[in-house]
């Protein structure tokens, strides 16, 4: 006798992979506007995956996250009504599908597909999980188009950047620059840690780890392979990951200044890396660490907990500071675009509009003009942001210095030379930024002319 078998209960849920879940996950969230792609991928949801899952997830996230634009362009071609708007956990789950298809080759397809159908039916869209299969099987057969980028439509289409954002770079860069650039921005940034000393580089070997030198600083290490979380030096803090280009605004700020400095405000301080080079290269200066949030500065205390007899960490706005020409030297660090670290941060092309960099500079010239108020006379302001965009870089040191006949800017060229001679800069990191000095003699990093993250530096002295 034949017994036959049990169907499957309808609701029972297929198995998913713990990686296409958390990243799932992480760009609903993202989407929602609940957080920032690099914090989500820090939490513990991720965390808490095994080493293979973890990697997984984090290049789904940011590979959706990168090629967004490109591959909602390319779904909704294929759908029958192109300009419908969808749900975002479908649109989430084609995302997620097509990126796999289209970009990661040793994914099956079926794999892809199958489990993208799954995430949007777990999310309680099982009426589109139908519409979902379909799309990602016509894609999956679909030709690839390849775009010349001979215009800035198409470049801006192929490297996944918004159109308005292609336009004004070519205008202010032109189109080779803009490129690179764009190029850049759809790259894994490089990963780079900061070594407290030579001794680390043996540390990183005897841990399996391999290590390049940095581009510009004699402390920095490029990451090549190898665990850098679970080594030795980095559990014992001989190491810590920053950007190069981050790590050298605070090297030009303390070079700038000197070892004579008595005072120092750092004024948008979290999370604290650059507030952490200040105090090692101005071992004999009081800080004040100021910071907006009152979680940034919870995370910015304990993070500078062990200087805590040199740094005050302290609740503040950075547009109002308590203290009038009380500090050698202030750092103006300020919250911007963030358009220098599309790679890092890819969600940001998605979410910034024009009309938003107007607002930004507002804040942006409010900082820098209670920087200078709080620097004595003769002191030194540096204003750094991590943006490409003039509004929030040389505009606003402009419009701030238009207001005060007191201060003016001074070239970065000598504080290059005398960190050459330090041996804070390479040789060849001194030639490059030379070539970085702007007419004015601020900097401008350029991503894709050098594997940092996008930055302006301005060296603004008050007078005596």
């Amino acid at each position: 006798m034949t017994v036959p078998k049990k169907s499957a209960p309808k609701n029972r849920k297929a198995p998913l992979s713990p990686a296409r879940k958390a990243a799932f996950d992480v760009l609903i969230a993202v989407e929602k506007g609940h957080s920032h792609s690099d914090d989500l991928l820090r939490h513990q949801a991720v965390n808490v995956l095994s080493p293979a899952d973890r990697n997984l997830a984090t290049t789904l996230v940011l590979g959706v996250l990168r090629w967004q634009i490109r591959l909602d362009y390319e779904l909704h071609t294929l759908l029958k009504h192109p300009n419908a708007k969808l749900d975002p956990a479908v649109l989430i789950a084609l995302r997620l599908g097509a990126f796999q298809l289209l970009h990661l080759d040793r994914i099956p397809a079926r794999a892809a597909i199958d489990e993208s159908v799954e995430l949007a039916k777990q999310a309680g869209q099982r009426f589109a999980s139908g519409m979902v299969n379909a799309v990602l099987r016509k894609l999956n057969g679909a030709p690839r188009v390849q775009l010349l980028e001979e215009t800035e439509e198409e470049l801006a289409l192929s490297t996944a950047h918004p159109l308005w954002m292609v336009q004004r770079w070519v205008k202010f860069y032109g189109m080779e620059t803009v490129k690179a650039i764009c190029r850049q921005g759809q790259s894994q940034p490089a990963l780079t840690v900061r070594i407290a000393n030579a001794a680390v580089d043996a540390e990183l070997a005897d841990a399996g780890i391999h290590v390049e030198a940095g581009e510009l600083l004699t402390v920095a290490r490029t990451v090549v392979s190898g665990d850098v979380l679970s080594s030795r030096p980095y559990q014992l803090g001989r190491i810590r990951f920053q950007d190069e280009g981050s790590q050298l605004v605070a090297e030009l700020a303390a070079g700038a200044a000197g070892q004579a400095v008595e005072s120092i405000l750092d004024a948008c301080a979290a999370p604290g890396g650059k507030t952490l080079i200040l105090a090692e290269r101005c071992s004999a200066a009081r800080i004040v660490a100021c910071e907006a949030s009152p979680q940034r500065l919870d995370a910015l205390r304990k993070r500078l907990a062990e200087h805590a007899g040199r740094i005050e960490c302290r609740l503040a706005d950075a547009t109002v500071l308590e203290e009038e020409s009380a500090f050698d030297l202030v750092l103006a660090d300020v919250p911007c675009s963030g358009t220098g670290t599309l790679g890092r941060n890819p969600e940001i092309r998605n979410r910034l509009r024009p009309e938003d960099l107007d607002r930004q500079a507002e804040r942006q010239r409010g900082i820098l003009g209670a920087a200078l108020r709080a620097v004595r006379p003769g002191g030194l302001v540096v204003y750094s942001t991590c943006s490409l965009e003039p509004e929030e870089n040389e505009q606003v040191v402009a419009a701030v210095l238009q207001e005060r006949p007191d201060a003016s800017l001074v070239s970065f060229q000598s504080t290059i030379e005398r960190l050459l001679k330090a041996e804070i800069l390479t040789a060849s990191g001194a030639e490059r930024l030379l070539r970085c000095l702007t007419p004015e003699g601020t900097i401008r990093l350029i991503p894709g002319a050098l594997h940092t993250d996008g930055f302006f530096i301005a060296l603004v002295q008050r007078s005596e």
